[in-house]
């Protein structure tokens, strides 16, 4: 059985509290680069599958748009109201992955962080796309950011996706190791989905120009490492993209 993310308690918020130092400093900033926030055309974004809302306060704290954060876990979204409050940030809940409160066309970037990793049927996952795809102007950019799939089973600076030695295929359910400040470990389970399976259910959805970008450390200006646990002489971080970042536009 795969995690529990939509009713455990304990999820959400070892969730919230894993310290993720890696994301931040590759992971979100290559994501949000590719959605061109500073352009003046973008004044609305959605995060799809916000989670606790980590990556909603960044976008509206540290840009001049409005953000429409959606979840599927009414735990995650509490959590996100409580600790992480923007008055440009608008959390809902979802159901079936459907983005009923919003019209055709009502956005102009989107971004969806560790969600297709959590969903064990692509069928689901290509509804998703679909829905980014009809609310996103045309024009609009879209960037999903997920675990890179060429890299599982590598011990990164807080995180491990997959175990080491075996070659993962489609669909098949990985093990993920997630650890917590207070000196555990949170374990998950999520999917494995290789580059093609992005690539298919983005284009079927009708987005051009799709790319991959699967940065290392040192790749992304400004990552303000200094004291960190990536403050060490070779980090794995260096050597192994922990995160792949897909883009595409509508």
């Amino acid at each position: 059985m795969g995690t529990d993310w939509k009713h455990s308690a304990t999820v959400a918020e070892g969730f919230d509290a894993y310290d993720d130092l890696p994301e931040r400093v590759l992971g979100y900033p290559t994501a949000l680069a590719q959605l061109r926030l500073d352009d003046p055309d973008v004044r609305t974004v959605l995060d799809y599958g916000c989670g606790p809302g980590k990556v909603a306060l960044r976008v509206a704290s540290g840009h001049d748009v409005d953000v429409v954060a959606v979840d599927i876990a009414e735990r995650m979204l509490q959590i996100a109201r409580r600790n992480r409050p923007h008055p440009r940030v608008d959390h809902h809940l979802v159901e079936s992955g459907k983005l009923a409160f919003l019209p055709d066309g009502a956005v102009d970037a989107a971004l969806t962080c560790y969600v297709f990793i959590n969903i064990g049927d692509p069928d689901v996952i290509s509804g998703i796309v679909a829905e980014v795809y009809r609310v996103l102007r045309p024009g609009g950019r879209y960037a999903v950011l997920d675990t890179n799939p060429d890299t599982t089973g590598i011990d990164f600076s807080t995180f491990r996706s997959g175990e080491p030695g075996v070659a993962y295929v489609a669909g098949q359910r990985r093990q993920v190791l997630l650890n917590q400040p207070s000196g555990g470990v949170l374990e998950l389970s999520d999917y494995h989905w290789p580059r093609s399976t992005y690539a298919d259910v983005l284009t079927a959805a009708g987005f051009t120009s799709v790319e991959f970008i699967a940065p290392l450390l040192g790749d992304v200006p400004g990552s303000g490492i200094a004291g960190t646990l990536l403050d060490t002489e070779r980090p794995a971080e260096a050597d192994n993209a922990p995160f792949l970042v897909v883009t595409g536009v509508k």
